[in-house]
């Protein structure tokens, strides 16, 4: 699984012209999902979002975790955060997890992130939609849990 983390003055999702959801200052989550993922991934990506030191302390330091600040976090599936464009010119989505298994790991993950005590909005798996946001920093990390079984050299 990968997520784009990005932290966020404020966020939203727009469905059909209308708001869906909305969150202030915290953080906004673009989740994608591979076709070997599994419920082991979702649990690492959700301890490294909720514990990742990326707000500011007194001194201006990241020293502080969405938990730590009572962040709100928007999750939205992207499964194009697994598109390969390495031949040709069109992505390519092969390594995307199918939409059944996506969309079972999508809801698993956002029930973990509720489980830490986040305050979780979502968008719509599978709908068409606008996602706004007010970057703040900008600060943006992209996770990725097959980091879990590689070396940190």
């Amino acid at each position: 699984m990968r997520a784009l983390v990005q932290r966020v003055a404020q966020a939203s999702v727009e469905i059909g012209g209308a708001e869906f959801a909305r969150i202030g200052h915290g953080l906004l989550i673009l989740l994608g999902v591979a076709a070997d993922d599994e419920e082991a991934d979702a649990e690492y990506l959700v301890l490294k979002i909720a514990n990742l030191r990326i707000f500011a302390d007194g001194a201006s330091r990241f020293n502080l975790s969405a938990l730590d600040v009572g962040a709100e976090a928007l999750v939205v599936s992207q499964f194009t955060l697994y598109a390969d464009t390495r031949r040709g010119r069109r992505p390519d989505f092969t390594h995307a997890a199918p939409p059944e298994l996506a969309e079972r790991l999508y809801e698993h993950t956002i029930a973990l992130l509720r489980d830490t005590g986040l305050s979780v909005a979502t968008g719509r798996f599978q709908a068409y939609m606008q996602v706004k946001s007010q970057n703040d920093g900008p600060v943006t990390i992209l996770l990725d849990s097959a980091d879990r079984q590689r070396s940190r050299r």
